[in-house]
This record gives structure tokens, sequence and C-alpha cells, in this order.
């Protein structure tokens, strides 16, 4: 993707920031100071995977659903209300699972299984 704002792009920025935290806040800090740096350098390597991963992540789950005839999560949810897919609760479970290895992969990487 083009960065339509030069550089430093925003990873680039959210990287530097998460970067200044761990080695310079978190090295001389103790306590609670050092374990809410943890939590915003934790916050930070979320968004930047969000950044990288975010656009793949949209167009494979977009795929998914199709894949079921729905078009959205909130139709994908009406459907299983109504019934409609329980012919194909398989597909749903890999549907569903692959929804929840992507969100993990921004949220907690080392969650996800192999």
């Amino acid at each position: 993707m083009v960065n339509p704002h030069g550089a430093p792009g925003a990873i680039e920025l959210v990287e530097a920031v998460r970067e200044w935290i761990e080695r310079d806040v978190m090295a001389t800090s103790e306590g609670r100071l050092r374990f809410h740096a943890r939590v915003a350098t934790n916050m930070l390597a979320m968004v930047e995977r969000e950044i990288e991963l975010g656009e793949s992540h949209a167009v494979a789950h977009a795929e998914r659903l199709a894949t079921l005839g729905v078009a959205d999560d909130h139709e994908f949810a009406a459907a299983i209300r109504a019934g409609d897919l329980d012919d194909r609760l398989d597909e749903v479970r890999t549907l569903l699972r692959a929804t929840v290895d992507d969100k993990l992969a921004v949220a907690n990487p080392g969650y996800v299984d192999d």
C-alpha cells in the first residue's frame, strides 16, 4: 500500500514509540509505571499487527462469509439464529476458527496454534 503521507508511516511511528517505551521507560522504571509501560507496549504491538494484517484479514473474512452466502457478520449471525446454516455446521466452525485465529494473530500471536 502506498503511503500518501510519506515516511515515516503509521507503522514506523507506532513501532518507534513502542521501542522507546521498551528501551527507555521500562528499563528505568518500576512498580506501577513499569506495569503501565508494559501494557502500553503490548497495545502498540497490537496496533502494529493490526496495521500489517488488517487488510488481508478483512479480505479473507469477507471471502469466508461469501462461501456461506452472507455479506457481513450481522447477516452471518442472523443466519445462525434462523437456523439457515444448521446443515453447514462444519463450514460455520471452520469460519469461526479462522476468524478467531485472525483476531489472536493481532491480539496475541502466541495464542495461535500452529
